[in-house]
């Protein structure tokens, strides 16, 4: 008789033999364009390099102006064509270091997407996780229902898209700047939470549950509005105008005789773009084997072959019309509607309580926000709407 045993724990062990005895190259190259710096990348195949190696592109604020991309087979090699956020050449030298780390053996993270509201314990917070359906004020009360409870937020973002929210926020205890981790105190604000979510229309898409995941940040808002599936259109709640609709354009084809499905995407180029949507084509469980990036002008240029993790391209309509409509999403979660508003001070307990109850009142919406505090300043970054 056979017998079926998970092959997980060996096929770790043998990707990191893999890559110890073929470590990642990276190299940096100032010499060979005018404008920008190379960044050549050579490592032993693994899921999730091509994202890993965005990220931490992304996490550094460089701006990838051109990209070739390949990965068939058991070799990664890519090169990025990158400025910083002025258009200049980059001067950081710890940029190998950190793709080199990035690319080191680790353990699997794919764990599953949980949903609603997530408390996790972290060393210096406590992360909260919210998804709903957005409405005008709702960023208010979650923010006043915090300070009710001693919590202070010194981090969050914010994104909403097709009448849902996501967000991720970062809370201590008020009085001892420490993470919350008593167990009743942390049910009794995913309680009242989860009630300001449901709202009187929402009752059934708003539940709560505990994460204990160290996802990035962003590639964690992006996995809250899937699982959310913000990708759904419906023709009362769509947001975007038909110019807005006309300026991105996804297409996704099939290409025969390698086996392939070509992925091709053109919309105004915004930073983060390429991380968005290499986020978004990992984690629907497609791998990248090619692919080339033009973002030199105005618009954003991307094509993909790809297939499904199991190796197959994608074979149906319906799987066909999924892959674009979240590609669109994923363009469309961070490009910001309405005016930008930036605020900074000395932070406090409860101020963006008292912000965002200000923006309730005068009629305005939120409809994205980053809220970060470096020692006792808060830098915190609307975009609000008429309601």
């Amino acid at each position: 008789m056979d017998f079926w045993t998970s092959s997980l724990p060996l096929d770790d062990e043998f990707e990191k033999l893999v890559i110890r005895m073929n470590p990642p190259r990276v190299t940096v190259d100032n010499t060979s364009s005018r404008t920008t710096t190379l960044i050549k990348v050579d490592s032993a195949n693994k899921r999730g390099s091509l994202l890993e190696v965005v990220q931490v592109l992304t996490d550094m604020n460089l701006i990838v102006r051109r990209a070739y991309i390949s990965s068939d087979g058991g070799w990664f090699m890519d090169v990025f064509h990158v400025t910083d956020q002025n258009g200049k050449k980059i001067l950081q030298e710890d940029v190998a270091d950190r793709i080199q780390q990035s690319l080191g053996p680790r353990v699997r993270s794919f764990r599953s997407v949980r949903r609603s509201v997530g408390v996790q314990a972290a060393a210096e917070h406590t992360t909260i996780e919210l998804t709903g359906r957005d409405r005008p004020g709702l960023l208010s009360e979650v923010f006043a229902i915090l300070a009710d409870l001693k919590c202070n937020v010194v981090a969050a973002e914010v994104w909403t898209h097709n009448s849902r929210m996501a967000s991720v926020v970062y809370i201590t205890d008020d009085t001892t700047g420490l993470p919350i981790d008593n167990p009743d105190r942390l049910t009794k604000i995913k309680h009242l939470l989860l009630y300001v979510l449901r709202g009187d229309i929402d009752k059934k898409n708003a539940n709560t549950a505990v994460s204990f995941c160290s996802t990035h940040k962003d590639r964690r808002l992006h996995q809250l509005m899937y699982a959310d599936r913000d990708y759904d259109i419906y023709d009362g709640d769509y947001s975007c105008s038909t110019n807005d609709r006309n300026k991105l354009n996804v297409t996704v084809d099939d290409c025969i005789d390698k086996g392939y499905t070509v992925v091709n995407l053109r919309c105004p180029d915004r930073p983060k773009l390429l991380f968005d949507t290499v986020c978004t084509i990992t984690d629907m469980q497609y791998v990248v084997y090619h692919g080339t990036v033009n973002a030199e002008g105005p618009e954003a240029y991307q094509e993909y072959y790809i297939r499904h993790v199991d190796g197959y391209p994608i074979s149906s309509e319906a799987e066909r019309q999924r892959v674009i409509h979240c590609l669109e999403a994923a363009v469309r979660r961070r490009t910001s509607e309405g005016v930008k508003l930036e605020l900074s001070g000395e932070d406090r307990v409860g101020l963006l309580s008292d912000v965002t109850r200000i923006f309730r009142e005068n009629g305005l919406s939120v409809c994205r926000a980053e809220v970060t505090t470096r020692g006792s300043q808060a830098m915190n970054v609307f975009y609000v709407t008429d309601v």
